[in-house]
């Protein structure tokens, strides 16, 4: 069994991430064979598992008696991510999730759906597995809440042409950073970490998440569907306004207006000819400011955590990943 080779350099977490994915897919094993080897596919395609790996390494902050536990809530953590994806796919009718083919476009809407919410049971029964916690379980609830009210958030600025940057924020906090932020918060919580040490946590989760989306929403407007894993432009032909176009239309709303009110699906060349305009308006180059806003806040914060091993390895893993080059 292997991870992304980002973990290569680090061999501790990297076997952590071998016991994790281990338990995911564990997890999945149902009589409906085809679902359960879906999901494992879906597991060997390329994710980096960051969730989990941010939880386990704010867990080294503290102390954990009990390793299958650590595992088994660093599981639910992708699992969830996992669950969210399936459901991104089918409100996006996306027939491609990391280079294969989605799980509606395999088996259509129906059994995506259901797919989506064994995932969800599947997160609940690692997370009780877990902890009997009952504060640890109720921040895990409201998590998943404000997950799920970002995504509702998204789909109610879905074709609103005036949708602000401040908007934006508050759907990208929600439908991604919330759970940057909760898995590096909960792996210094559930180590019983110092409060200080898990504040910070949920600080550097946050800038960590808002930066990541942020650069994946640019990717969307520079990249080609090889390098995503996933089609480009989705977000704005489904109605997605993101920071580098929302950026852009600040500059001269006008000029995006013919494209954005098409009662049609634009084609391929005025999709072209959008991108040039938020070329023109600077609009990806406002954007790439504002990450690496995020960026450096992260960072600097975990400058501040405790010399431990672990710190060393967040700084350089937090740096790779939001340099979206790599």
């Amino acid at each position: 069994m292997t991870v992304h080779p980002l973990w290569e350099m680090y061999p501790a977490v990297q076997k952590e991430l071998i016991e994790t994915k281990r338990v995911m897919e564990k997890s999945v094993k149902i009589r409906n064979k085809e679902i359960t080897e879906t999901l494992q596919l879906f597991f060997d395609a390329g994710g980096k598992l960051l969730r989990p790996a941010y939880f386990l390494l704010f867990s080294k902050f503290g102390t954990i008696e009990s390793d299958k536990k650590r595992y088994r809530m660093a599981a639910s953590l992708e699992i969830l991510h996992v669950a969210t994806l399936v459901h991104d796919d089918i409100i996006d009718d996306s027939p491609v999730r990391r280079s294969m083919p989605s799980v509606q476009a395999l088996y259509g809407q129906d059994i995506a759906v259901y797919t989506g919410d064994f995932l969800f049971t599947v997160y609940f029964h690692l997370l009780s597995n877990a902890t009997s916690d009952l504060k640890t379980i109720a921040l895990n609830a409201q998590s998943m809440k404000r997950i799920l009210v970002g995504e509702l958030d998204q789909m109610n600025l879905r074709y609103n042409t005036d949708i602000t940057v401040k908007q934006y924020f508050q759907h990208i906090k929600g439908k991604t950073a919330q759970l940057f932020e909760f898995s590096c918060y909960e792996g210094a919580h559930y180590a019983h970490a110092p409060k200080t040490i898990q504040l910070q946590a949920k600080r550097i989760g946050y800038n960590i998440g808002m930066a990541f989306q942020i650069m994946d929403d640019i990717l969307d407007y520079k990249s080609t569907e090889e390098d995503m894993q996933k089609p480009v432009f989705e977000d704005m032909k489904n109605g997605y306004y993101t920071l580098p176009l929302i950026l852009a239309m600040n500059e001269n709303r006008v000029a995006f207006l013919p494209y954005l009110e098409k009662k049609t699906e634009l084609s391929n060349h005025e999709m072209k000819e959008v991108q040039q305009l938020i070329e023109k308006y600077k609009g990806i180059e406002k954007a790439e400011m504002i990450a690496e806003r995020f960026t450096n806040k992260a960072l600097t914060s975990i400058k501040k955590l405790p010399d431990i091993e672990e710190k060393e390895i967040l700084y350089h893993v937090t740096e790779v990943l939001l340099d979206r080059n790599n």
